[in-house]
């Protein structure tokens, strides 16, 4: 899926853009819920691969390199156990995707917005241009000009 494909606006189809709005939303609330079922899924993998760990370790230190059993060393060796760190690897993953979804969400409001400001300024005939183009820069200068001027006669009095 592309987000950055979705969320542009063609402001000469605001009437399409409009229609597909809504059911653009609720496209990316179906992804960003299933990212957040798949994250806490994840979550779930996390303290499961932890207590499996803790109950191998308990059930046999020896095997994992333990003389003592402590809950610090019970705690080092299931955080450098490579099936725990890959859950959490997972895990990350998997909270950075449903970020990502949550944000495109997000990102859909400010585009109703977007669209509502355009209809707005389309109503107000906005991107109607002007009957004779005229050069900005040109029109600002002759202003600032007749103001000197003003100011100028005004001065010598």
């Amino acid at each position: 899926m592309d987000y950055a494909q979705d969320i542009e606006i063609r402001e000469d189809e605001l009437d399409v853009e409009w229609l597909g709005q809504a059911s653009l939303v609720m496209k990316y609330c179906v992804i960003a819920a299933e990212a957040h079922r798949d994250l806490d899924l994840a979550k779930e993998q996390v303290d499961i691969t932890r207590a499996q760990i803790d109950r191998d370790v308990r059930s046999d230190p020896a095997q994992f390199g333990l003389d003592k059993v402590t809950e610090g060393s019970i705690n080092s060796t299931i955080l450098t156990s490579p099936d725990y760190q890959e859950a959490v690897k997972s895990y990350l993953q998997k909270k950075y995707e449903h970020e990502v979804a949550q944000g495109a969400v997000r990102a859909f409001d400010h585009r109703k917005s977007a669209l509502e400001n355009l209809v707005r300024l389309f109503g107000q005939s906005y991107f109607a241009g002007p009957a004779v183009p005229h050069n900005l820069s040109e029109v600002r200068s002759q202003r600032d000009a007749a103001a000197q001027k003003k100011i100028g006669i005004q001065r010598r009095r």
